[in-house]
């Protein structure tokens, strides 16, 4: 679930040429702990060290390196309430939001650790009539180091999508979070270090924008990107000068579709949770809703209902905390500010919501479509509430974003929403819930256009992990001797006799 924004801290950074920086409780802006900022000599030799581990590492083979993921799986388990402490205070969301993120995240660990084996390892494939005599293998090789930038908001479960499929799959890891969660990686790297000190297969760097420029340049053989678009294309365009592969999550303007015949209190319910739980920074949330124009009066009194209970700050019983990235509150407001100078009605809240660092939640009505509440990512606890005629006037509606991450559709009408779900443009859709794909290991996580490509989690989210190689071998001589200078005139005329029988009918 990527960042809304470029990773910047949430006060004015260090400099670049400064030793430290400092990560901050975004409630309070108390410096909780100083972190170091490596350099691209300090990362370059991260890089070395993982690759010359990633040799110890990959010759373990699959259920070798099972048994230590799972060991971290455990440690990590057994201790998650330290993690989600650190986590809770670098980013201010609560400590039980915080727990439910690791469990997802270990889940997800579990997961790859186990399945590595079947879904990586070497097969055997058809090699059909041509080449009969021939013996076709498929293998998985794993690329070496991989190198994963982090996001803030979710800052266990994102990356270890990426951390956890990469290792299964045999490489290893220089891992760089955020910096306003620079904490979080620490913690996940010490775990590690306790259990394997001598192989830095699982590393940490921290520092600031140029220490994640560093891990592209460092020498990786691949990069698993989580954040903006602007700052993803910026990435590629570095990864573009080796021609190093990469993965990249971008951000999302998520849609949910409310039919005429939906469960309107359940999906009140999951839209508040959607768009505005973690202070709606969840880039596979809620952020534009379309109803159905009979059931949106109706809807509307439901969601803003369920909203108006919701207990904001930074106490341990609060909905939710802070806008993690201050800037936020910025983008928030001007969203706000523009939907209603062109006419939208707040439904709940509105301009008086915005109290830095937290932001009450704001639903609106009856929004422009070319406002930017309803084109960019909000990333913040806005809803933009809007009329559909139907399911598939609100694909229409929902696919004329750039973005394309998640939607999420609710109808008691099963055939339509799996064919509303099919022509939704995203990567992952939900029917009768939000985030359902998020806790289900076995599917990939991704999305098109603004919102990224490739794809972690599942069995695609391993095999993004690892580079394919073909291998033949050739059994026995082949009945028709193709392969020479030298090609006999019987065998070409029974090659074309076969080409026009096998492929010529129909």
């Amino acid at each position: 679930m990527s960042q809304g924004t470029d990773n910047k801290p949430s006060t004015a950074p260090a400099p670049e040429t400064a030793a430290t920086f400092a990560s901050l409780d975004p409630r309070t802006g108390k410096v909780l702990a100083e972190y170091p900022i490596h350099d691209l000599d300090d990362v370059t030799a991260a890089v070395k060290r993982a690759r010359d581990a990633s040799v110890w590492w990959a010759a373990l083979g699959f259920d070798g390196r099972k048994k230590w993921l799972q060991k971290w799986k455990s440690a990590i388990a057994r201790d998650a309430q330290s993690l989600a402490e650190v986590m809770s205070a670098e980013t201010g969301k609560p400590i039980d939001d915080a727990v439910l993120e690791i469990m997802l995240a270990v889940e997800h660990l579990d997961w790859a650790s186990k399945n590595a084996g079947k879904v990586l390892g070497r097969k055997k494939v058809p090699s059909g009539m041509v080449s009969v005599n021939q013996e076709a293998t498929l293998y998985y090789q794993p690329f070496g180091v991989v190198g994963v930038i982090g996001p803030w908001n979710y800052p266990v479960f994102t990356p270890m999508g990426s951390i956890a499929y990469a290792l299964a799959a045999g490489n290893a890891i220089v891992f760089k979070p955020s910096e306003l969660t620079p904490g979080v990686g620490a913690w996940l790297a010490d775990k590690w270090k306790a259990l394997v000190p001598n192989q830095p297969v699982f590393q940490v760097v921290t520092g600031l924008g140029a220490t994640g420029g560093a891990l592209v340049e460092a020498g990786v053989d691949k990069i698993a990107f989580t954040g903006s678009g602007p700052t993803a294309k910026k990435v590629m365009a570095a990864c573009a000068k080796t021609l190093t592969p990469m993965v990249a999550e971008g951000g999302g303007k998520d849609a949910m579709l409310v039919a005429a015949d939906a469960d309107l209190d359940a999906a009140a319910g999951f839209a508040v949770f959607g768009g505005m739980g973690n202070a709606g920074q969840t880039c596979v949330g809620v952020e534009r809703i379309y109803v159905a124009d009979e059931v949106y009066d109706a809807f509307v009194r439901k969601l803003t209902d369920k909203a108006s209970r919701l207990r904001v700050g930074g106490a341990k019983d609060s909905s939710y905390g802070p806008m993690t990235l201050d800037r936020q509150n910025a983008i928030v407001k001007g969203q706000v500010e523009d939907a209603l100078d062109k006419g939208a009605h707040a439904l709940l809240g509105g301009r008086e919501s915005l109290r830095e660092p937290y932001i009450d939640p704001v639903i609106l009505g009856d929004v422009p479509e070319d406002s930017t509440a309803m084109t960019e990512e909000t990333f913040g606890p806005m809803l933009a509430v809007n009329r559909m005629r139907d399911l598939e006037d609100g694909v229409e509606k929902a696919n004329a974003a750039n973005f394309g991450l998640a939607a999420s559709i609710f109808t008691k009408d099963k055939a339509r929403a799996v064919r509303a779900a099919e022509n939704l443009r995203t990567g992952m859709v939900s029917i009768n819930s939000v985030l359902g794909f998020a806790g289900v290991a076995a599917l990939p996580f991704g999305g098109v256009g603004e919102s990224g490509f490739g794809r972690i989690h599942g069995a695609d989210g391993l095999r993004e992990f690892a580079r394919t190689k073909s291998v033949t071998r050739q059994k026995f001589n082949a009945p028709l001797n193709l392969l020479t200078m030298e090609r006999k005139a019987r065998d070409m005329k029974i090659a074309a006799w076969m080409l026009k029988t096998l492929h010529g009918k129909g």
